[in-house]
């Protein structure tokens, strides 16, 4: 299979590129690094970042960036950092990628556990997450030629120890069983799904 992961260096991306380069051909993609460079920010970027990788099998999005900050004195422009990259950069990496997909090909993004239960400082991930959520069973039922699509909601990683003290009593999830829900959703069957792993 021809697979393009976008945000293949990040905390989650690596794991992801390690697991699925064995028996693939893997794209990497990311903002500055990668074999292509891609603003998912940009609908322009995203196209011509789709002209340069042809047609493909899976795309994996473990990618976006989000306001993260208490809401007394969050904004407008502060909420619109994780509409315009985490939202509806990877809802971007759909609608464009539609139209280069192969039939049976996949989709699988990348939401989180803020949507389900949201912690202090953290309403503009919440809200994110949960339309990222409902994007993908909705899009599911319109994708054509058997396409998939998925989403991929974990807890806090067991890498992101930084990430600790705003999680309180949440269990760190362990990247190896976050890299399989992944490979759950590209070489399996389902689709529609948010699959969680806390």
């Amino acid at each position: 299979m021809k697979i393009i992961i976008v945000g293949a260096t990040g905390t989650i991306g690596k794991h992801i590129t390690a697991a699925l380069q064995k028996d693939h051909e893997v794209i990497t993609a990311g903002s500055k690094s990668g074999d292509l460079q891609v603003d998912i920010s940009s609908p322009e970027s995203i196209e011509r970042f789709y002209g340069q990788t042809g047609k493909f099998d899976a795309m994996v999005s473990a990618t976006g960036s989000a306001h993260f900050g208490p809401l007394n004195t969050m904004t407008d422009a502060d909420f619109r950092k994780g509409i315009d990259s985490k939202l509806m950069g990877q809802i971007n990496l759909v609608l464009i990628g539609q139209h280069y997909i192969n039939p049976k090909g996949s989709f699988t993004l990348t939401s989180g556990i803020l949507s389900e239960d949201p912690i202090i400082l953290g309403a503009n991930l919440s809200a994110v997450n949960g339309a990222i959520n409902g994007f993908v069973k909705s899009a599911a039922i319109e994708l054509e030629n058997g396409v998939r699509i998925n989403a991929i909601s974990p807890g806090v990683f067991e890498e992101s120890p930084g990430y600790f003290p705003y999680f309180p009593g949440h269990i760190p999830v362990k990247m190896d069983r976050v890299t399989q829900a992944y490979m759950k959703s590209v070489l399996g069957a389902i689709t529609g799904q948010v699959i969680e792993v806390y």
